[in-house]
């Protein structure tokens, strides 16, 4: 289990079902759902509850991440996110960013795309390409015996990054819900940052690629 250096997320909305006509028929919202932790858990909690549409209430604020409170905080919601896409869920959410970070969204373009994007000239393009591009196992990483193997599609085409070191997992594992940078081997972090594969959020670093929950095909054709 990875140690986490984020905070819980807020309370989220929660709704039986995908589609926003079903989601307003009796019964089908979940109301509001607080979010305890340990936030690796909070995705598998919310999936047996039978939320398939969540709702963030407050945006996730990447342009104030000099902050080491509102760091931790986006970084949990980031992680949220990230694992609520990995199975399936639709997620309701808006973005900051930073206005020189034009293209900061593809980083981040294989989570579920946000409502909003804010800061940024060209938002509304950037969330657009973001919408029209994204799909389920753009981003994600499997454990086999041995070795670990990031498959990774944002950027157009398939690239693999395969590792066999045990301490690399254990980055991994560090990483998941975000660790200061400097908590974790600095090669490790450099070629893990050289691929895009970590976002550093204030003084925090955290994993970008999921594990998938999903598969909307064989395994073996992702």
């Amino acid at each position: 289990m990875s140690t986490s250096s984020t905070l819980s997320p807020p309370a989220v909305l929660a709704w039986r079902d995908y589609d926003a006509s079903a989601c307003a028929l009796p019964g089908m919202f979940l109301g509001e759902l607080a979010l305890p932790g340990p936030l690796e858990g909070e995705s598998e909690r919310l999936w047996q509850l039978g939320a398939r549409r969540v709702r963030l209430p407050a945006t996730v604020d990447l342009a104030a991440a000099a902050d080491p409170g509102r760091a931790a905080g986006a970084v949990a919601a980031l992680s949220l996110v990230r694992d609520l896409t990995a199975r399936a869920v639709l997620v309701e959410w808006d973005l900051r960013l930073p206005p020189p970070a034009a293209d900061a969204w593809q980083v981040l373009s294989h989570l579920q795309p946000p409502r909003h994007i804010e800061g940024p000239a060209g938002a509304d393009e950037a969330l657009s390409g973001w919408r029209q591009g994204h799909y389920l196992c753009k981003c994600l990483w499997r454990k086999g015996p041995g070795f670990v193997q990031i498959r990774d599609r944002r950027w157009g085409e398939l690239r693999r990054f395969t590792a066999d070191e045990p301490h690399y997992e254990e980055t991994i594992e560090r990483l998941a819900y975000g660790a200061p940078a400097d908590s974790v081997p600095a090669d490790v972090l450099d070629d893990f940052r050289s691929e895009k594969l970590v976002l550093d959020v204030g003084p925090l670093a955290w994993w970008l690629p999921y594990r998938i929950s999903r598969w909307l095909q064989e395994p073996m054709t992702i």
